[in-house]
C-alpha cells in the first residue's frame, strides 16, 4: 500500500500536468472558421473579448445574443485527453439558439459508434434555457411529472463522453452570462490563502457551520411527494418515518486549515498535490450517511455527478468529480467513515474562474428519485436544497488593479515606432513647409523623394500598418449619425498620427501631402511607374476631356460607399476592398489569388498609366480632394505668363493638375513638385528663358 499510494500520486500529479498543458493551448477560432456556422438570418458581429465571445446580430444588425467556443473558457479534457470544442449560440436572455460540435477526439466516436449521434445529440439544447435544470440521461416511461429537470437524451455507451460535453457547454454559458447578463459579480474569485493557519477540530467545523449538515427523514419526504404519483412508492419510507432518508454533509475543503481537520494525511497530500497543477480549482467534499446515496449506477468518475447539482445568484455551478481517494481524519464520527467506506462520499470540483465565489452563499441540490410500476417505471423527483457558504477569512483576493484604458495600452506598445514616425513627419513637415522651392531645384530631390517613399513604404506602410484608409471616414460618418463613441480612432494611434498630420496638410497644401508623400500604396505606383519607364513600356496618357471624365470616377465610388454604410452595412466589408491597401499593405500580398491579382493589376496599370488608381478610383482620395478644400494658402507661385502663352508645367504635370489657364487645380495635386522645379529653374521655365535672353540682347545693344 506504502508504494501504491506514491505512484498513484505520481501518476495523477503527470495526468493533471498533461491536462494544465492542453488548457494552456487553446486559441479562439477566428471569423472565417465560426461565420458559417451561424444559420442565416443571423449573422456573426464583433469580437466582444479575447476568449472567442462574439456578437450575434438579427437581420436588422442589432444585437441578439452571443457567440461563443467552449474550449477557451471551459477546456474539459475528454477521455482522448483534448477538450471538447462546441459552438454556443445564446440569446440575450440566455436561451440557446443553438449548440454545434466544432471538434473531438473522444475514441468512442472516432472508431465505435456512428459520428452522426454525437452531433445530433447537441440539437436537444435549442429552445432551453441556461437557468433550466439540464440534466444527461433518459428517465423510464413517461418521464417526471412535477420535475423541474430536463432530460437530454444521452447517447448509449457515449455517455460519458456527452457528460463532458455538457459539462463544458453549461460552464461556458455560464461565464459568458455572468459577464453579460448580469447575475454574480465578475470581479476575480476568492482563493484558498495558503498563507493562513488555525487548527481546527471538527467540532470547531460544526459550530462555527464551516460543514454544513442536512439531514431528511423519510417522513418529511413522503410529505414532498404528497400528491404525486409516487407518494406510495417508498415501502422502506412507510415502515420507518424518523428514519433518515438523507444525512448529508458539505465541507469545502479548499483551505488547507479545513482540509487537514477533515482528511487523512494521505488524502490532504494527494488533495494539495492536486490543487498545486489545479489552482484554480475549488473542491467541495460531500459525505451520504444515510440511504439516499450520492449517485445512482450509471455514474461515471471524473464527470458531473447525476444527482447532484448547485447554484450560486441564481447561476449553475459546473461540478464535477475530482476523483480523489477520501479518507477520513480519524477524530470525524464512526457513521461518516462507513460512509466513505461503503462510497458515499466525493470530492467534488469546479473552478473559480468560471465566476464560484466560496465565501458566498450558494446552494447544493442533491435530486430524491421514487419509482412508480415495474416495467418502464416512470421516474419522480424531488429536488433538496442544501445552503453553505465558508468564512471568509480561510481565504484571499487578488488585487484588483484597475486596468489602463486601451488606447493607454496601445500608445505604450507602439511608443517606440510613434516617436520615430512623430520624428519623420515633424522633418518631412518642416523642410515641406520652409524649404520647398530649394528641395524641389536640389540635384539629389529625386533620390530624397524615393527615398522617402520607400521609408513610407516600408515603415509605415508594412512594419507600422498606416496606411489610412476609406474605412475610417466611413466609420466616423456611422458613428457621428448613431450618436456613438469615437473611442474607436484611439486603439491605432500610429495611424491616427498620420491622420492628424494629413488634416493640418489639408490647410497648408491640401490632399498633396498624404497623397503625394504618405500614402504606402501610392508610393508603390509611383516605383511601379519607374520601372515601366525604364522598361521604356509605353505610356498611356488620356486627353483633356477623358482625364477629367475618369477623375470623376473616384467620387461615383465614394459616393457608392457612403449610400452602401446607411443602406446595406453588411456589404460593405466587401465593397471596401476596392481600395486594395488590405492587400498590398496589411496583408503583404497573402490574401486569396482575387484580391492579390487586383492589387497586382492595379501596380501594372501604373507601369503604363501614372498612378492610376489614385487618380481616377480611389475613394480616400475623393475625400481628401474635398478636404483639400479648406487650403489657406496657394502654395504653388505662378507667374503672369503661366498659361499664356506657356504650357509646360501643364504638359509636364503627370496628374493634369494643372489648367490650361496656369491655375493649379489643388484638389488634384499630388504634390510632386515638378511644376515647382520648373518654376525656378532658368534652363527649364520659359519666362526665365526668354527674359534671360532679353537681358542678353539689351546688353547686345547697349
Amino acid at each position: 500500500m506504502s508504494v501504491i499510494k506514491p505512484i498513484t500520486s505520481l501518476l495523477l500529479s503527470a495526468i493533471l500536468w498533461c491536462m494544465a498543458t492542453i488548457l494552456t493551448v487553446a486559441e479562439p477560432l477566428s471569423r472565417d472558421v465560426i461565420a458559417p456556422y451561424i444559420v442565416p438570418p443571423m449573422s456573426l458581429g464583433d469580437q466582444i473579448n479575447d476568449q472567442g465571445v462574439w456578437q450575434l446580430l438579427n437581420s436588422g444588425g442589432a444585437e441578439a445574443g452571443y457567440v461563443f467556443e467552449t474550449e477557451p473558457m471551459a477546456p474539459l479534457p475528454g477521455f482522448s485527453g483534448a477538450a471538447i470544442n462546441l459552438l454556443v449560440v445564446l440569446d440575450l436572455d440566455g436561451r440557446f439558439l443553438d449548440v454545434q460540435l466544432i471538434s473531438h477526439n473522444e475514441p468512442i466516436f472516432v472508431s465505435g459508434l456512428p459520428e452522426k449521434l454525437f452531433y445530433d445529440f447537441f440539437k436537444q439544447y435549442r429552445g432551453h434555457s441556461i437557468s433550466d435544470t439540464l440534466v444527461v440521461g433518459s428517465p423510464y416511461g413517461a418521464g417526471s411529472e412535477g420535475s423541474a429537470l430536463v432530460y437530454l437524451d444521452g447517447v448509449t455507451k457515449g455517455t460519458a463522453s456527452v457528460r463532458i460535453a455538457h459539462e463544458s457547454i453549461l460552464a461556458a454559458a455560464l461565464q459568458v452570462a455572468r459577464e453579460k447578463m448580469g447575475g454574480i459579480s465578475t470581479g476575480p474569485p476568492a482563493y484558498p490563502n495558503t498563507e493562513y493557519s488555525e487548527d481546527l477540530t471538527w467540532e470547531d467545523l460544526i459550530t462555527e457551520g464551516i460543514v454544513t449538515r442536512k439531514v431528511v427523514t423519510n417522513a418529511e419526504m413522503d410529505v414532498a411527494f404528497e400528491g404525486t404519483l409516487w407518494e406510495d412508492d417508498d415501502p422502506e419510507a412507510k415502515d420507518d418515518p424518523d428514519g433518515a432518508y438523507l444525512d448529508l454533509w458539505v465541507v469545502d475543503i479548499g483551505a488547507p486549515s479545513i482540509a487537514e481537520a477533515v482528511l487523512s494525511n494521505s488524502s490532504f497530500e494527494e488533495l494539495q498535490g492536486f490543487m498545486e497543477i489545479a489552482d484554480t480549482d475549488e473542491p467541495v467534499l460531500v459525505i451520504e450517511a444515510a440511504r439516499h446515496g450520492l449517485v445512482t449506477d450509471e455514474f461515471v468518475r471524473n464527470t458531473a455527478p447525476n444527482l447532484i447539482s448547485a447554484e450560486q445568484g441564481g447561476f449553475p455551478i459546473a461540478f464535477r468529480d475530482s476523483d480523489i481517494y477520501v479518507e477520513l481524519n480519524d477524530a470525524l464520527p464512526n457513521d461518516l467513515h462507513n460512509a466513505v467506506y461503503d462510497g458515499a462520499a466525493l470530492i467534488l470540483r469546479t473552478d473559480r474562474r468560471l465566476g464560484f465565489d466560496p465565501t458566498s452563499d450558494w446552494v447544493l441540490k442533491v435530486k430524491a428519485l421514487r419509482e412508480h410500476g415495474s416495467f418502464q417505471p416512470e421516474i419522480g423527483s424531488v429536488t433538496l436544497d442544501v445552503p453553505h457558504v465558508t468564512p471568509e477569512r480561510f481565504y484571499a483576493r487578488p488585487e484588483i488593479v484597475k486596468p489602463a484604458p486601451p488606447w493607454v495600452d496601445a500608445l505604450r506598445n507602439r511608443a517606440v515606432d510613434l516617436i520615430a514616425l512623430g520624428a519623420f513627419l515633424a522633418g518631412l513637415v518642416v523642410l515641406l513647409l520652409l524649404g520647398t522651392n530649394r528641395l524641389a531645384t536640389h540635384p539629389w530631390f529625386t533620390p530624397l523623394r524615393l527615398a522617402i517613399l520607400v521609408f513610407v513604404t516600408g515603415f509605415i506602410g508594412w512594419w507600422g500598418q498606416g496606411q489610412l484608409s476609406i474605412a475610417t471616414p466611413l466609420a466616423v460618418a456611422r458613428t457621428a449619425l448613431d450618436g456613438g463613441s469615437y473611442a474607436f480612432l484611439l486603439y491605432d494611434p500610429f495611424s491616427l498620427v498620420i491622420w492628424g498630420v494629413t488634416i493640418v496638410g489639408f490647410v497648408l497644401w491640401g490632399r498633396g501631402l498624404f497623397c503625394g508623400w504618405l500614402c504606402p500604396f501610392g508610393a508603390l505606383q509611383e516605383f511601379a511607374h519607374h520601372l515601366g519607364r525604364f522598361l521604356r513600356l509605353p505610356q498611356i496618357e488620356p486627353n483633356a476631356y477623358w482625364d477629367n471624365q475618369l477623375k470623376n470616377l473616384k467620387y461615383v465610388v465614394l459616393a457608392s460607399l457612403v449610400v452602401l454604410l446607411f443602406t446595406v452595412p453588411a456589404a460593405l466589408d466587401k465593397a471596401i476592398e476596392v481600395e486594395p491597401f488590405k492587400t498590398a499593405i496589411t496583408t503583404f500580398f497573402v490574401r486569396e489569388w482575387y484580391y492579390v491579382a487586383y492589387a497586382v493589376g492595379l501596380l501594372v496599370l501604373s507601369m503604363v498609366l501614372f498612378k492610376g488608381f489614385c487618380r481616377y478610383l480611389c475613394p480616400l482620395g475623393a475625400v481628401m480632394a474635398i478636404g483639400g478644400l479648406v487650403r489657406g494658402r496657394d502654395w504653388i507661385a505662378r507667374r503672369a505668363e503661366c498659361g499664356s502663352p506657356c504650357q509646360l508645367c501643364k504638359v509636364k504635370c503627370s496628374y493634369g493638375a494643372i489648367k490650361k489657364t496656369g491655375e493649379i487645380q489643388y484638389s488634384e495635386c499630388f504634390q510632386c513638385l515638378d511644376c515647382v522645379t520648373i518654376h525656378d529653374d532658368e534652363s527649364q521655365c520659359v519666362p526665365l528663358i526668354l527674359a534671360a535672353k532679353g537681358r542678353k540682347l539689351q546688353v547686345a545693344a547697349e
